[in-house]
């Protein structure tokens, strides 16, 4: 799957607005995750996951700082993941149902703090532009 010139537009002019927000985005995004689905707390049994905790910001911009990456390489998403990849797959072990997991909570958090932003374009550019990022995420498990 790949994107259009469009959705591409889409996903690098919006994350000009995401990327000034990125650590509170990644943490609320968690936070979202953790509530939502409770059993990806598994991953986590060293880290305070309490709301807004210093363990949970801190990773929650690890998490943003790597969409990022996949969208400064947009043409080459893979390249730019293929190392964090490696890292879930054969180290993390993480079960990759939790990259769409993740992407879904990502996703909800972005509609609502973007709300103006967040059209039905914008929302399906964004559906499909972590669609890919999860997959890509993936891949070393194949």
């Amino acid at each position: 799957m790949s994107l259009t010139k469009a959705e591409r537009t889409i996903i690098v002019s919006m994350w000009n607005k995401v990327s000034t927000q990125a650590d509170s985005i990644g943490t609320e995004a968690l936070e979202r995750l953790f509530a939502s689905y409770p059993q990806t707390k598994t991953y986590f049994p060293h880290f305070d996951l309490h709301p807004g905790s210093a363990q949970l910001r801190a990773h929650g911009s690890k998490v943003v700082a790597a969409v990022g990456d996949a969208v400064k390489s947009i043409d080459n998403i893979s390249g730019a993941l293929s190392k964090l990849s490696e890292l879930h797959a054969y180290i993390l072990r993480v079960d990759p149902v939790n990259f769409k997991l993740l992407s879904h909570c990502l996703l909800v958090t972005l509609g609502t703090r973007f709300p103006a932003d967040f059209t039905a374009e914008a929302h399906a550019a964004w559906d499909k532009f972590l669609s890919v990022v999860s997959s890509v995420l993936t891949e070393k498990y194949r």
